[in-house]
């Protein structure tokens, strides 16, 4: 079988274990980050697909996975959350825009 994605680190002692001979390799950092960017895709729409909290799992994971990439600790990056929470607001409230009326 050909999967040709990024996967969690455990996955191939997993793939040993079970009896497969799974074949990887090690991404440069670009590489990296374009596969992190395509696995958040795809965690997102099997979120939206199966409303599963477990892929909202997942994509906090490759959101931490990114943020190492780019060098901003996950402290860091809850406080510009914050900062942007104080700004613009959250999504608490419900509200759904529908136009502007000029």
């Amino acid at each position: 079988m050909i999967y040709n994605k990024l996967v969690r680190d455990k996955i191939e002692d997993i793939m040993i274990k079970k009896g497969c001979k799974p074949i990887t390799r090690i991404l440069s950092d670009e590489e990296y980050a374009l596969e992190l960017d395509k696995k958040l895709v795809e965690e997102i729409n099997e979120y939206i697909e199966s409303k599963d909290i477990l892929e909202l799992v997942d994509i906090e994971e490759i959101i931490r996975a990114i943020l190492n990439l780019r060098g901003i600790s996950y402290e860091e990056f809850e406080l510009m959350r914050k900062e942007k929470v104080l700004k613009r607001g959250a999504f608490e409230n419900k509200i759904f825009l529908e136009k502007e009326d000029n």
